[in-house]
């Protein structure tokens, strides 16, 4: 019998390969936070350091002590069982790790939260920063291929049949509005994240027991010790930083997930409007070329909303600091910032690879015998005919296009009432694309 993973390879991404392996995945694994906490102390020793309530010594000691090498995640996962949260484990081995002189000034008048809370903001950030550069790629993707297929028509669907022709460079356009959308609001909940700091119950009483003229100036100095923004307040049961995180994460993971539930329905064997780059292979099927890519940014935007809906449950706080509230949001948020990250790196390669049949699109405009274009003759044809007479022909027409296996076209120059008319510029779909190119152009741009 085989023996339990260590608790170094526990979560590897076994069973998440739509993060496993990318910058998301390093920047929210263990060693990740236990380096966020670590990061967190030592910059709380600086900062007093610099307002003069604590030794120069102390900050350099403690910040050389920090080393996650010197740390063992799984025996902190362990002990933190015995106080809800690793930080109090860590608290116990730094001292002992920084030594007699300087032990004393480690994690001198703050609480667990503090910590944990800073830290996280801490992984926030250094998950964010390459889903932003992710997301860069996917949009100057998606702009290149709006560019190139501005004027390339094909059939507008609308709960789930042909409606009337668009453009797939509207299409690519409007996917890349979204991704700019998801940008703008990770760029902006990334720069608002602030470090924590209140001590036992926000009141930082603790810091003026310990000689601080002015507390309140202290959690703006931590704060630029680690390039987070400072706090207005202590915020240990104001979780606005942490519903920020779910509203923006979730969001982006629903706009990466429209380009690619597009993707799974055009790239349908009999539609093959689109194609996946580098398809994914089959376990019992090796014809096929599934598109990977895209089922994986699917299936994160599907888990989002309700790992967002468990951070949003804990705005209800109780006290100054809550009992299972605080302590819920670990886990989702770690995964949400996951999701993101690996939905954010595999937009980048669906989109850099997408592949778009421009032929097949043509082609699929005749589907409906020239139907599709029904909206705009009921238009031309009501000046002509007048509306009633209009309506009961084009029914009357669409019926034997079916039956007869006949285009519209075709039927139409058969009336002898529409004689002078020219038939063949009005049922052409190509020509029936509205305002598609000007709006791909107005969305290019955007910046």
């Amino acid at each position: 019998m085989t023996s339990p993973a260590s608790s170094a390879e526990a979560d590897r991404g076994l069973l998440g390969p739509g993060w496993s392996a990318s910058p998301a995945a390093a920047a929210t694994s263990d060693g990740a936070y236990l380096r966020a906490l670590l990061d967190a102390e030592a910059a709380l020793t600086r900062a007093q350091a610099a307002l003069g309530l604590a030794p120069a010594g102390a900050a350099e000691a403690v910040t050389r002590a920090a080393d996650p090498a010197r740390f063992d995640p799984g025996a902190l996962a362990e002990r933190a069982r015995g106080g809800g949260n690793p930080v109090i484990a860590l608290v116990a081995e730094l001292t002992r790790a920084v030594g007699e002189e300087y032990g004393p000034y480690v994690h001198r008048g703050a609480t667990s939260q503090d910590i944990m809370d800073t830290a996280t903001m801490l992984v926030a950030v250094r998950a964010l920063d390459p889903a932003l550069e992710d997301l860069a790629r996917t949009e100057a993707a998606l702009a290149r291929l709006a560019a190139e297929h501005r004027d390339t028509a094909m059939p507008g669907r609308t709960l789930t049949q042909h409606a009337v022709p668009t453009t797939f460079g509207l299409k690519a356009a409007g996917w890349r509005s979204l991704v700019l959308d998801a940008r703008d609001r990770l760029a902006r909940v990334r720069d608002s994240l602030p470090a924590q700091l209140g001590g036992a119950a926000g009141t930082l009483a603790a810091f003026s027991a310990y000689g601080a003229d002015d507390p309140t100036a202290l959690p703006a100095a931590y704060a630029r010790e680690l390039g987070l923004r400072a706090p207005l307040l202590p915020w240990h049961t104001l979780r606005t930083p942490v519903a920020d995180l779910a509203g923006c994460l979730a969001f982006a993971a629903g706009a990466l997930g429209k380009t690619a539930v597009d993707v799974l329905v055009l790239s349908r064997t009999e539609i093959a409007e689109l194609a996946e780059g580098s398809g994914g292979g089959s376990s019992a099927m090796p014809h096929k070329a599934n598109p990977v890519r895209s089922t994986l940014i699917a299936a994160a935007a599907r888990r989002a909303p309700q790992l967002a809906a468990t951070l949003y449950g804990s705005l209800a706080a109780e006290d100054e600091r809550p009992a299972g509230a605080w302590h819920a949001e670990w886990e989702p948020l770690r995964d949400l910032l996951r999701l993101v990250g690996g939905a954010a790196r595999d937009a980048a390669e669906l989109t850099e690879g997408l592949r778009v049949d421009a032929d097949a699109m043509l082609a699929h405009l005749g589907l409906t015998h020239g139907l599709i274009v029904s909206e705009r003759l009921s238009a031309e044809l009501a000046g002509v005919l007048g509306r009633t007479r209009a309506g009961r022909l084009l029914t009357e027409l669409a019926r034997r296009c079916y039956a007869e296996g006949r285009s519209l076209g075709e039927l139409l120059s058969e009336q002898e009432e529409l004689t002078g008319i020219d038939v063949s510029e009005l049922t052409d779909p190509t020509r029936y694309t509205g305002s598609a190119g000007a709006l791909t152009d107005r969305a290019l741009e955007r910046r």
